[in-house]
């Protein structure tokens, strides 16, 4: 029988955070998910509005059908709320004898208190020694220890103090720390691991977006791969990752803190695949295209596709060594991979500015016979004069963007004259590679049998 992953703490209405966020971190990291609610919110993403404990009879009960079903090797707590609920739950993890990340949930990212007045010293004398690894922000280790938290050295103090307290590891996550004295950039994020044994610093640039669940998200990201049998260094770098990563997914569904996305980055992995199936079966199309020869420039043809969102180079996939021309026919002299080209990765995100969803480009080479066909096919086709361009910039970032300008939208056909060593040039653009291949196709056909 596989073992399952619980997780005890309270419902968040608005779906960012609570059991809610940790369900959705052990789906995306794959392990089984059991949940045990001890209190319902009611909140959104400006705030908690009230608060209503779940009876300690049924927190009991919860966990008894849990116990008699599933093996549970891992747990962790999130927001118990009441001195009698930490009681109990303590307790009872205490007679599971399994691992737990404990998660002192005190107050709502969005705004809100989530545990009652005097339930912090219960929190510290019975549910703390129950901890394998406690994972408070800085505003929770300092309620938790008294220790004022502003940088590296109090945070090591107040994770020493709890570990005094019975746990046996502490992660102070580091989103709100400023780690400047020790040398550190402003915008670098530092999680401090400490145990009895050791320190260390977990560090990564801060990611842009919204932060509501992100704290219940990286203690069950923990939580599920310390059950996969993960080294705990290990964990804590992984669990930080994903946490950045679902930071950076986050998407404003509502008027306040945007809750974190924790599928973002298995969507991203399937958007990824998604490109380079993409890629592949445009290129292929293009290799077994006898006519296609005939499109290709001096310089040789690429074409590339992006993710959804791209934001970098890294994010557009296009052919290693470009396509060229081997005698009648063409020859692909490099795989497919992501930041292959720099070229056509600039055309494509300066036209993911205007419209998100024109994904995919190439260039071919410029004849006035195939601008014509590609009038003729109803093609919306624009320009740029490279001498226009101003000092400094990217001639395939600011030429993308003026010839979309001059049209007042996003063009099939792109095309510039070329300049001092510089081939004058044709770049199709789509939605996807298949797309941009068909056009290619059907320019290159069109031309054919004309010349024929």
């Amino acid at each position: 029988m596989e073992r399952s992953v619980l997780t005890v703490g309270g419902s968040d209405s608005g779906g960012g955070a609570g059991i809610q966020a940790d369900l959705k971190t052990f789906a995306a990291l794959g392990v089984h998910g059991l949940s045990v609610i001890t209190a319902v919110t009611a909140q959104n993403t400006l705030g908690v509005r009230e608060v209503f404990p779940i009876p300690a009879e049924m927190i009991a009960s919860q966990l008894d059908a849990l116990v008699e079903d599933f093996d549970i090797s891992w747990a962790k707590t999130g927001m118990l709320f009441s001195p009698d609920a930490i009681s109990l739950v303590a307790e009872r993890l205490r007679e599971l004898r399994c691992s737990v990340v404990v998660d002192p949930v005190i107050a709502a990212e969005a705004g809100g208190s989530l545990i009652a007045e005097g339930a912090i010293l219960t929190l510290r004398d019975e549910l703390i020694p129950v901890a394998s690894v406690i994972t408070p922000n800085i505003f929770e280790a300092e309620a938790i220890t008294g220790v004022k938290v502003v940088d590296l050295e109090s945070a090591r103090e107040a994770a020493m103090r709890i570990l005094d307290m019975g746990a046996r590891a502490v992660v102070i996550t580091g989103g709100h720390l400023d780690c400047r004295a020790a040398g550190m950039p402003a915008d670098e994020c530092v999680d401090l691991l400490v145990t009895k044994d050791a320190v260390a610093c977990v560090s990564g640039k801060r990611r842009e977006g919204g932060n509501h669940g992100v704290g219940c998200t990286y203690s069950a990201a923990l939580t599920a791969l310390l059950s996969m049998g993960m080294s705990l260094d290990d964990a804590v770098r992984q669990a930080h990752n994903f946490a950045a990563r679902s930071i950076e997914g986050s998407r404003p569904v509502g008027h306040g803190a945007a809750p974190v996305d924790q599928t973002a980055s298995l969507r991203e992995d399937a958007e990824r695949f998604r490109v380079i199936s993409s890629l592949d079966h445009a290129v292929s199309m293009l290799r077994d295209e006898e006519t296609f020869a005939e499109l290709i420039p001096e310089v040789g043809s690429n074409i590339g596709m992006a993710i959804p969102g791209a934001r970098s180079r890294a994010d557009v996939a296009a052919v290693e060594g470009r396509i060229v021309r081997a005698g009648r026919r063409s020859h692909v002299s490099g795989c497919i991979r992501f930041g292959a080209s720099r070229h056509i990765a600039r055309i494509i995100l300066a036209a993911m500015r205007f419209d998100m969803g024109i994904r995919a480009a190439m260039n071919i080479r410029l004849d006035e016979n195939l601008l014509s066909e590609a009038s003729r096919m109803g093609l919306r086709i624009s320009s740029f004069d490279r001498e226009e361009e101003p000092p400094g910039e990217s001639t395939m970032s600011w030429g993308t963007a003026r010839a979309i300008e001059r049209l007042g939208a996003v063009p099939d056909i792109i095309w510039d004259g070329g300049g001092m060593g510089k081939e004058p040039m044709i770049r199709i653009l789509g939605r996807d590679a298949v797309s941009v291949a068909t056009v290619a196709i059907m320019l290159s056909r069109a031309v054919w049998k004309r010349c024929r």
